[in-house]
């Protein structure tokens, strides 16, 4: 299974939206890479719930894991954390701060 097949069963539609959103920006192929495979294994932490259930907490529980479990680099945690930023307020409409890598 293609890790963004995940997302598609949380919420059908959910990686178009967040392709079209991309494109809108005009990022990168390779940016675009990124925040699907951080955004993927960001759903698949939790559970697969629905995205638009997940707060800005559940960022932090993220990123704290992938800091202090899977030791990701500094760059891989702020890839990570953009990814999430961009999905919560990009591709969500939620305007909190979605999330921070310290």
């Amino acid at each position: 299974m293609h890790i963004t097949e995940a997302l598609e069963q949380t919420q059908p539609g959910l990686v178009g939206r967040i392709t079209s959103a991309i494109h809108k920006h005009q990022l990168s192929q390779r940016t675009e890479q990124n925040y699907l495979h951080w955004i993927s294994r960001f759903v698949l932490f939790h559970d697969q719930k629905n995205p638009e259930s997940l707060e800005s907490d559940d960022c932090q529980l993220f990123l704290a894991y992938l800091r202090d479990r899977i030791q990701v680099s500094r760059a891989r945690l702020n890839q990570a954390s953009q990814a999430l930023t961009f999905f919560f307020q990009d591709v969500l409409g939620k305007q909190e701060a979605a999330a921070t890598a310290a």
